[in-house]
């Protein structure tokens, strides 16, 4: 099964990166829904994922932000056919270990959206550094350290999305939030950007292609 909101997302995903760059992603809309909605086992679903973008070279950049789909669509609903403690198992354990390396930032904020809707909270920046991923706590000073280039820049939210833009190129390469960071302030600035607001934010994007296309998954989980 394919949770809803992953569904519109690929969607949206593949429309937007469409529409900036020459490759037509929209054509693997079935190739995905089959990975999202195969009966397999995780780690088997990654290495179909994997398959088709290693035939689809064009797509490359949506690699790790469509694992970080795979794996919230798995918590969201593969998870219903196993046991209460699965995740809790040795399995699963092994799982986390072989995939360390794999997805990207984005899969702690798609977490943060769903906890929102839970909750029925408008998601803020705001509360997602200090409630969500605890920044401020001893304990979670990896996540400060990675967030750091968006703690330090919380005034962006009252910023024109140019300047989101220039603050996003300047970051350094090796940063953990480089690759999220333009389409994620900008999301947290306008969460229900009008067609002009699109614009715009596509006007000033780093990557047009990919920047909308994780603005569009952010929309759909909203």
């Amino acid at each position: 099964m394919i949770d809803p909101k992953i569904e519109s997302a690929i969607q949206a995903a593949l429309a937007a990166y469409s529409k900036y760059n020459d490759f037509d992603a929209t054509k693997l809309s079935r190739n995905f829904f089959e990975v999202f909605s195969s009966p397999e086992d995780f780690m088997r679903k990654v290495d179909m994922l994997d398959e088709v973008f290693d035939e689809n070279p064009q797509f490359e950049a949506m690699r790790e932000v469509f694992f970080d789909l795979l794996l919230i669509n798995f918590f969201s609903e593969d998870v219903k056919k196993l046991e209460d403690d699965y995740l809790e198992t040795k399995e699963w354990e092994k799982i986390e270990e072989q995939t360390l390396d794999r997805g990207t930032e984005l899969l702690n904020l798609l977490l943060y959206l769903n906890e929102c809707e839970d909750e029925d909270i408008e998601p803020e920046l705001e509360d997602y550094l200090k409630e969500f991923l605890l920044v401020d706590e001893d304990e979670f000073q990896d996540e400060h350290r990675i967030y750091e280039p968006v703690i330090v820049n919380q005034v962006l939210m009252e910023s024109p999305v140019a300047e989101i833009g220039r603050v996003a190129q300047l970051l350094p390469a090796d940063s953990e939030i480089k690759e999220i960071f333009y389409p994620m302030m900008c999301f947290f600035q306008n969460t229900a950007p009008s067609a002009a607001d699109r614009d715009e934010i596509a006007k000033n994007a780093v990557d047009k292609g990919f920047d909308m296309a994780v603005i569009g998954i952010l929309g759909s989980f909203i």
